[in-house]
């Protein structure tokens, strides 16, 4: 893993629900094979390019084997800070992709095939733990980033906001921020419905009444490896890996949902970041000869990203 090249991002294409077939809806993004994608829109159509294109019929496994999570996986373990992007409007399929359906619960976990991104990175994660160590401890933070503030969705008792810090020797950090121990796929899978409850209820901030949904904030879920477990020699010899996976809020714009009031400062805030997010990568993206400063601190996302998208940092994009 000497040296990762740049690629065009893998897309997902998501099938009419009931409701739009009903309504007559027709699909305008069609799978050409081969990477790239046809949009047939009411003005004029357009083709895409892309690493991999999954088709609205693809399966979960598919997904997770064909857009090179199994390797990230890989990476995370060598010591590198490995993210993954879910980007789309409200209802694209963001959370699904990450998490497969929403109606899961202890009583009710999802089936084997449904599955999403991040339980079976944790298997692939656990299998490769038990094969190359028995001395293994992982750790697991679940954040939430609603009206550019942060919340803990592992912590008990009713939400706050956390201060992000910034240190020398840590970089940006969230300061009281849960940790929890895990060996396990149950424990992880638990921890990710304990998280995945909150934000589907939406988040009161201080006014004492509910205003954010899954849609419309930012979760953060983080998997440390320990620098003890980091195989030498590695290519980022001493540092801790992580894998993190992020579920951006919806990409719609302001005007087109008639938002005002309070979900317009909602969605401008959702906007500014997902903003600020664009312009780090896009900077980053550069060769090193020509990049300016990189601006992190625009957000409290893309602070809080800045060891994963930067220096030994790796980022998918679905």
């Amino acid at each position: 893993h000497t040296s990762v090249s740049p690629l065009p991002p893998p897309i997902r294409v998501r099938p009419l629900t009931c409701t739009e077939t009903r309504r007559g809806d027709r699909r305008v993004v069609h799978s050409l094979g081969d990477g790239t994608v046809h949009v047939s829109a009411a003005r004029h159509d357009a083709t895409f390019g892309f690493s991999a294109v999954f088709d609205a019929g693809a399966s979960q496994e598919a997904v997770f084997e064909g857009s090179g999570m199994r390797q990230l996986v890989e990476l995370a373990i060598d010591g590198f800070s490995c993210t993954v992007f879910a980007f789309g409007q409200t209802g694209s399929g963001k959370t699904y992709t990450l998490m497969g359906p929403l109606a899961q619960s202890e009583t009710r976990p999802a089936a084997p095939g449904l599955l999403g991104l991040m339980q079976r990175s944790f298997s692939c994660l656990l299998e490769q733990s038990r094969s190359r160590s028995s001395d293994l401890a992982l750790s697991a933070s679940y954040l939430e980033i609603y009206n550019e503030q942060i919340r803990d969705l592992l912590s008990p008792g009713p939400p706050c906001a956390l201060p992000l810090r910034w240190s020398k020797t840590c970089g940006f950090y969230v300061e009281n921020q849960l940790s929890v121990d895990f060996e396990s796929l149950e424990v992880i899978a638990d921890l990710l419905l304990q998280g995945a409850e909150p934000r589907a209820w939406g988040w009161g901030h201080g006014l004492g009444h509910c205003c954010g949904s899954r849609g419309r904030d930012e979760g953060v879920a983080r998997v440390s490896l320990p620098p003890t477990w980091v195989p030498q020699p590695s290519t980022c010899p001493g540092k801790q890996g992580t894998l993190c996976f992020v579920d951006l809020a919806g990409s719609e714009r302001v005007k087109e949902t008639g938002s005002s009031g309070e979900l317009s400062v909602e969605a401008n805030n959702i906007n500014r970041s997902l903003l600020a997010l664009g312009h780090c990568i896009s900077l980053l993206a550069k060769p090193r000869g020509k990049r300016m400063h990189i601006p992190y601190r625009d957000s409290k996302l893309t602070r809080l990203l800045a060891r994963s998208l930067g220096g030994s940092g790796i980022t998918l994009m679905v």
